[in-house]
């Protein structure tokens, strides 16, 4: 099974992408029963999903823009590959998710600072297609002060989360598993070293993501599928 090795789907995943690309119609124990006859039922150990010791409740808002994650996710440097002044050139990927509809907005800085993240959160105010309301980070250094009063100069409110509580970002750090899982492994080998050439790739992953990839939590939508329910629901 494609899905299961390279992308480590489990039975609910692999029943929604047969149905949405393939119109086979497959109940999840059907499949989790042809996974276990050929021996993929159990991931590798280094492969499962490690559960919390404690569980929190999923909460989702419900109008598109009422509460926006942003977190940052370090690209390790490519081994083997130096940069311009000779180093291993080091690559952020900031992201943005709106709590509701799951749509993101991803872009890759070469650096990370209180610029940087200002320079990208205006960027999400271009892209997303409804109004912010409030945008949530954790503590780190690139969302002080400087980018605080940004925001707030917006008319948008900012949150913080409680110091080592990421749990609180939940969808945005559920989302960066998503990228290293379907996005990030799938490139192994592929030297990228330039910071547009890596937006261009970024972006092609980002637009299927929102447009086409079904979204567990979702119960199958993709992300401007269920905006597009609740523009109509609310219209």
């Amino acid at each position: 099974m494609y899905l299961r090795r390279n992308y480590h789907f489990g039975p609910e995943k692999i029943a929604m992408y047969l149905a949405r690309y393939h119109d086979i119609t497959i109940s999840r124990s059907g499949v989790w029963r042809i996974l276990k006859r050929l021996d993929m039922s159990r991931l590798p150990a280094s492969q499962r999903y490690k559960r919390h010791d404690k569980r929190w409740k999923r909460y989702e808002k419900q109008l598109p823009g009422h509460r926006v994650q942003i977190d940052v996710k370090f690209i390790e440097p490519i081994a083997g590959v130096t940069g311009r002044k000779g180093g291993r050139n080091k690559y952020y990927q900031f992201t943005a998710i709106d709590d509701c509809t799951r749509l993101r907005v991803l872009r890759i800085y070469p650096q990370l600072n209180q610029k940087t993240a200002i320079q990208f959160v205006d960027y999400v105010l271009q892209r997303l297609p409804f109004q912010v309301q409030v945008i949530q980070t954790d503590n780190g250094a690139e969302f002080q002060s400087a980018f605080h009063w940004h925001v707030l100069d917006k008319g948008i409110a900012h949150t913080y989360i409680k110091p080592r509580t990421p749990r609180l970002n939940g969808k945005v750090e559920r989302s960066h598993r998503i990228d290293a899982e379907e996005f990030y492994r799938m490139l192994e080998g592929v030297v990228i070293d330039d910071a547009e050439v890596f937006n261009d790739k970024l972006r092609e992953w980002e637009d299927y993501y929102n447009y086409h990839r079904p979204h567990g939590g979702l119960g199958g939508q993709a992300p401007y599928e269920r905006l597009k329910q609740k523009t109509q629901t609310q219209a």
